[in-house]
């Protein structure tokens, strides 16, 4: 077995998949408009075409990986990835796009839902989230690299930036197959049927701390995610930067989310649960407050209507270990399912974000700072209802 630090790169890896595949072409719709005939709202709808699947999918990776092991679901969700990213190079119209982007959607989850669960199979109390927020530091640095890789990429070509994520799961696969041990055995595995995934999911999600968990580490991601949603608009139309300037916005947020998870694992296990969700929403909540300000008062500029962004991602990333790991840890022998549970409603919330909520915020700028409060109020009002927000036992040393 790799050592903890080998693995979580590589559970990283497949869960950054998901990420770079919204990410990397955000710098191209521009050029996908143009070539392909559609226009901004058009291409827009490509990231819904990809975001549904993605959540629908997420509540069967778990159950696969249960049935046939984490590896072999994890091989079979890569090898689609990669048949649909050279559909999307080779596409010639808005339509074909959609069609791949779906087929995208349906398999890029393999990696990111399996990842989580094989974390809690490897390891145990704050061990695990300590691993976790390793896994989400690296994997954190995803949408930062992404925007960057795709504008480069595109001096290339559009198509490029398919043929790249094609290249990236086939090196994942070949990683996985090279590195990671199976840690779901035969003997733990369970038949898949869809009368008994129904069944499962009804005892997760009719676990109302469950639910509470799982909808505050949604809301909290999706209140960032409203801005990488909205990236093409955002930065090209209101602030003034190109396709090639992404970074300005991706690599400070991204700076934040690691700050946020090296904290996490910093103080896992000598700071309370509590203590740390308290801090994080305290955090979050005075920098949307921020946002709202600056986005009332001051003209859009780069500066300060993207810093609130990298703040937020502090808070949000030091709450995210705590929240996955407990929210696991209510089902141990449905982890599988809990995690796809548990992706699914990130997913559907960022996936009801692009399809229905970006396009009424994305006029000026202080429509996407209210979208960012509106998903912490929700954030908020859920987590502050369970066992993790109300407890407060007594820091480790």
């Amino acid at each position: 077995m790799p050592s903890p630090s080998l693995t979580a790169v590589l559970l990283a890896a497949l869960a950054a998949l998901a990420p770079f595949a919204i990410d990397t072409y955000l710098p191209a719709f521009p050029a996908l408009a143009a070539d392909l005939g559609g226009t901004p709202l058009h291409i827009q709808q490509s990231l819904t075409a990809y975001l549904l699947p993605y959540a629908l999918m997420t509540l069967w990776h778990g159950a696969i990986s249960d049935a046939i092991g984490r590896l072999a679901a994890i091989r079979i969700g890569l090898g689609m990835f990669a048949i649909a990213s050279v559909g999307c190079a080779l596409a010639t119209s808005v339509e074909a796009l959609w069609f791949f982007r779906f087929l995208q959607g349906l398999s890029a989850g393999a990696g990111n839902v399996v990842a989580r669960a094989m974390v809690r199979d490897l390891f145990e109390g704050v061990a695990a989230q300590r691993v976790m927020a390793q896994v989400q530091m690296i994997f954190g640095l995803a949408p930062a690299v992404a925007p960057i890789v795709g504008g480069l990429l595109l001096g290339i070509h559009w198509q490029a930036i398919f043929v790249f994520l094609c290249l990236y799961a086939v090196l994942a696969i070949v990683a996985v197959h090279a590195w990671l041990p199976e840690t779901w055995p035969p003997e733990r595995r369970v038949p898949l049927s869809a009368r008994q995934l129904i069944l499962d999911y009804g005892k997760v999600f009719g676990d109302a701390e469950f639910g509470r968990l799982v909808f505050a580490f949604g809301a909290n991601f999706a209140g960032f995610f409203v801005y990488v949603l909205a990236a093409p608009v955002f930065l090209i139309q209101h602030l003034g930067l190109n396709e090639h300037q992404f970074g300005m916005m991706f690599v400070p947020t991204v700076l934040g989310m690691v700050t946020g998870s090296w904290l996490a694992r910093r103080l896992a296990g000598r700071m309370a649960e509590a203590r740390i969700l308290r801090l994080a929403y305290a955090w979050m909540g005075g920098v949307v407050l921020v946002n709202l300000v600056v986005c009332l008062w001051l003209p859009p500029a780069p500066a300060y209507n993207i810093l609130p962004v990298a703040l937020y991602n502090v808070g949000m990333a030091f709450a995210m270990p705590v929240l996955s790991v407990a929210a696991l840890d209510r089902h141990p022998r449905l982890r599988g399912t809990a995690a796809s549970g548990q992706a699914f409603v990130q997913m559907l919330l960022s996936t009801l974000s692009a399809g229905a909520l970006i396009p009424l915020l994305w006029d000026r700028p202080l429509g996407l700072a209210l979208g960012m409060a509106g998903y912490l109020l929700v954030g908020w009002l859920c987590v502050r209802r369970t066992s993790k927000w109300r407890t407060h036992p007594p820091a480790e040393c």
